[in-house]
């Protein structure tokens, strides 16, 4: 993060939400999904205009980041952490 950007902050239910996910992911791809995950959901709240990150947010960043061979995974996830990823899935 450069000097210019200030921290974002996670609506609480939204970060709850992920971090359930996170700990779900098999051990291999978690850190990596921490990573762009935790990159990407911040930059599409800015994207939004909005001062924190939601669920949407979450869910948009999941469906960018994570490979495609893994959709089925991420979809079982997503639902088992209690996002409502069809309400937020890119058409």
């Amino acid at each position: 993060m450069s000097n210019t950007q200030t921290k974002i902050n996670w609506e609480v239910n939204a970060r709850q939400k992920y971090e359930k996910m996170i700990t779900k992911i098999p051990l291999f791809h978690r850190e990596i999904a921490k990573i762009v995950v935790d990159k990407k959901a911040p930059m599409l709240a800015r994207e939004r205009g909005a001062d924190m990150v939601e669920e949407q947010d979450v869910v948009r960043a999941f469906f960018s980041e994570v490979p495609m061979a893994f959709y089925s995974l991420m979809i079982r996830l997503l639902q088992e952490a209690g996002f409502d990823y069809k309400k937020h899935e890119l058409k």
